[in-house]
């Protein structure tokens, strides 16, 4: 199988070119220097259609990080809508698989308690949440054959995550605040890959799938355990209630929290059906995930 992977140097990128390759598909990758969906207009859409041209399948991983995104709204809506957007439409009229990634906070809205089903509506929280959400109607809508997956608070070794960033703060101080209210499922970029690759290999039909860890917690238990990770003193983390979702580092405070309008508590936690329908084996629990990954995620750091 031909695959173009757009986002092919980021965070999850990188490790989707890795799991292709592995599989022994072709693929071509594409990063920010020769397609940057951050500047795309409407009016480029022969310059997607062009780089979509001539593959099997085209892996739309390109995106803002979280934090970014709430900071900067109008470019995660430039990203993860209207660059979604483009690449779909060039699909649909290629006639080239779309594989889609998308965000679990599209359904951060919804009540906390179950995990969120697939079938259950959008209902986004933040400028992440908001931004993902009109890609995935844009998606839907442009009629490409798609499959769209959702992840949820991903890391891995190849760009910034939650996991690197603390492994940052803590050659900077001893103590150190991380919001807890809002919930989730931490991801490693390889599990997401692999995913990606099983939906790709069973032929799945086009429709929305998940891709986060099951289990979950809130960002003060990922904090914790990543912190263990590093062998720094549990004691010297401080859980802070009421923040909303992002991470991002305030130098005079040490206080992971986000600078953007504050929503309420959020619930990006996915139930992992119907990947186990189909013979794709759903990413495991988080926090086994997280101590396979840990290494590797840290290291250098």
């Amino acid at each position: 199988m031909d695959v173009l992977v757009i986002g092919a140097s980021g965070l999850l990128g990188t490790d989707l070119v890795t799991a292709l390759l592995e599989a022994d598909h072709e693929v071509t990758g594409l990063g920010q220097s020769e397609l940057d969906v951050r500047t795309l207009a409407v009016d480029d859409e022969d310059a997607v259609r062009h780089a979509v041209g001539g593959h099997d399948v085209v892996v739309d991983a390109a995106g803002l990080p979280p934090e970014a995104a709430e900071r900067h709204p109008s470019l995660a809506f430039d990203v993860d809508a209207v660059g979604a957007q483009l690449v779909a439409a060039a699909c649909a009229r290629t006639g080239t698989r779309l594989v889609h990634v998308s965000s679990a906070d599209v359904v951060a809205g919804h009540p906390q308690g179950s995990p969120v089903p697939v079938t259950a509506p959008l209902r986004p929280l933040g400028a992440h949440g908001r931004a993902h959400a009109a890609g995935e109607w844009a998606v839907r809508a442009s009629g490409a054959d798609a499959l769209v997956v959702r992840a949820g608070w991903l890391y891995g070794a190849h760009g910034d995550c939650l996991p690197r960033m603390l492994a940052a703060l803590a050659r900077e101080t001893d103590a150190l605040r991380v919001p807890a209210s809002w919930a989730g499922q931490p991801t490693w970029t390889v599990d997401v890959a692999r995913v990606v690759v099983g939906l790709l290999e069973v032929g799945a039909p086009a429709g929305v799938y998940p891709a986060s860890a099951m289990g979950w917690t809130d960002r003060f238990g990922w904090a914790l355990e990543v912190w263990e990770s590093l062998g720094r003193d549990l004691d010297l983390l401080e859980p802070v209630e009421g923040e909303d979702p992002g991470d991002d580092h305030d130098d005079h405070d040490h206080h992971v929290e986000h600078d953007g309008p504050v929503e309420p508590p959020g619930w990006s936690v996915l139930a992992p059906q119907p990947l186990r329908r189909l013979g794709v084996e759903p990413v495991g629990p988080w926090r086994l995930r997280w101590q396979e990954a840990a290494d590797e995620v840290l290291a250098g750091l």
